[in-house]
């Protein structure tokens, strides 16, 4: 791959002496008879063929030297902007989201093309025309690794974030218009069976005997739910039973993990939530984005539909996450007493694929009783999103400031000041 100091090089050994102005000016010469093309490139100093061409009409006036952007200049301008966007709402974009993102653009405009990724080239000719426009900034180490603590700095900005957006779309007092979705996750297994000790010598469960399912719960700070969203591991199970077993309305997928992914979680939000959200508009989203990134078009469909989506900082789900502080717990419990597993110890629970919906089904409707209902209420209030409420996080939790580095959940991509933004558009 070309380093960046070669770009470099080249950018300097071919930047063109002379502007489009210029050549503009000579061509209305030529064109109106007053002067010839080596007259007219000398007068107005532009390379003589390059003038040849475009009186020729092999070269269109106004069109940019050397070889095509892969992405148009309004495309791109639309992926700064949204890259900037996502900074200022908790998504703050790696160098690999930014080409991904970019690669779904390219690919929509030449479905026919073979190639399936913009490579390094692209990226360092992206950042020397929006150097203007974006600043890339290291992560936090602190960000990076799993921590005991979470980073006052990462709560802090959190609920700037929150305070700004609910503020802005006017969302104080509308606690049905304020989501938040969560993953909770059951390690299914064989039931336990009493069998002679010899028989029994030697036995170990296989790996494939256990199966992982996962619940995406959605509820808003007034305690209605969108209905689940439930991802078995591997593969549906065999027939149609489940959907008919399960939760009304929910939602059915499946993944080689078990867990939602960024395809899923498209999923998700545009055949599911947009539906089965209320009409009233603008909506907020809350979730944690850093374990299933958003793609491209979740963020499009979104910004259309009127949805805020805003990120979790990293690791701080266990304070920040109303569904995680309350109602997963209590879901939990009543499950594995539905399967007989009292405690259900190591979160292991002795029923099949098959039986799962039926059985989470019953488990739902707690969920959506009253004593759910203030469950869930309580969970918003308690993390301080609903009603909006910074001290309501316990500072035990809470790693101190530190003064020196960036803050937690700054990103490689972050919006550069205000009035450079303003006047700065794509090179």
């Amino acid at each position: 791959m070309p380093s960046r100091n070669h770009l470099d090089k080249v950018g300097r050994k071919k930047k063109k002496k002379w502007t489009e102005e210029a050549m503009e000016r000579a061509l209305i010469e030529v064109k109106s008879g007053r002067c010839t093309v080596r007259q007219a490139a000398k007068e107005f100093g532009v390379p003589k063929s390059s003038l040849g061409d475009r009186v020729s009409g092999r070269v269109t006036p106004g069109s940019r030297s050397g070889p095509a952007r892969l992405i148009t200049s309004a495309d791109e301008k639309l992926l700064v902007e949204f890259s900037l966007h996502m900074s200022k709402h908790g998504f703050p974009l790696t160098k690999q989201q930014v080409v991904s993102f970019a690669s779904s653009i390219y690919k929509r405009q030449h479905r026919r093309v073979a190639l399936s990724k913009l490579g390094q080239t692209w990226w360092l000719n992206f950042r020397k025309r929006q150097e203007k426009n974006i600043t890339i900034q290291p992560a936090d180490n602190v960000v990076r690794g799993r921590t005991i603590c979470v980073r006052k700095e990462a709560v802090d900005q959190f609920f700037r974030l929150l305070g700004t957006v609910v503020d802005t779309h006017g969302l104080r007092e509308f606690p049905r218009r304020i989501y938040n979705c969560s993953e909770m996750g059951y390690q299914l297994g064989r039931r336990k069976a009493a069998v002679s000790k010899a028989a029994s010598l030697g036995y170990k469960p296989t790996p494939s005997s256990r199966d992982h399912i996962s619940v995406l719960a959605c509820f808003n700070a007034a305690g209605e739910d969108i209905p689940p969203f439930i991802i078995y591991s591997r593969a549906y199970p065999g027939g149609g039973c489940y959907k008919t077993q399960g939760p009304p309305n929910a939602l059915y997928g499946w993944s080689e993990s078990g867990y939602i992914n960024s395809e899923l979680f498209k999923k998700w939000f545009l055949k599911h939530f947009l539906f089965q959200a209320p009409k009233e508009r603008p909506l907020l989203l809350i979730f944690d984005g850093h374990k299933w990134p958003v793609s491209l078009e979740v963020v499009e469909s979104a910004r259309k539909e009127g949805v805020v989506l805003l990120c979790l900082p990293p690791h701080c789900s266990h304070i920040l996450q109303p569904l995680d502080t309350g109602l997963f717990a209590v879901l939990k419990q009543h499950f594995a007493l539905l399967t007989g597993n009292g405690a259900a110890a190591e979160g292991h629970f002795a029923i099949t694929k098959k039986e799962f919906s039926g059985v989470f089904n019953r488990t739902y409707q707690l969920a959506t009783s009253e004593e759910g209902v203030r469950i869930v209420r309580e969970g918003f209030r308690k993390c301080g999103v609903f009603p909006l409420n910074h001290y309501a996080v316990n500072e035990v939790h809470l790693m101190p400031s530190h003064d020196a580095g960036p803050a937690a959940g700054d990103s490689l991509l972050k919006s550069a000041p205000a009035a450079e933004l303003t006047a700065a558009g794509p090179s």
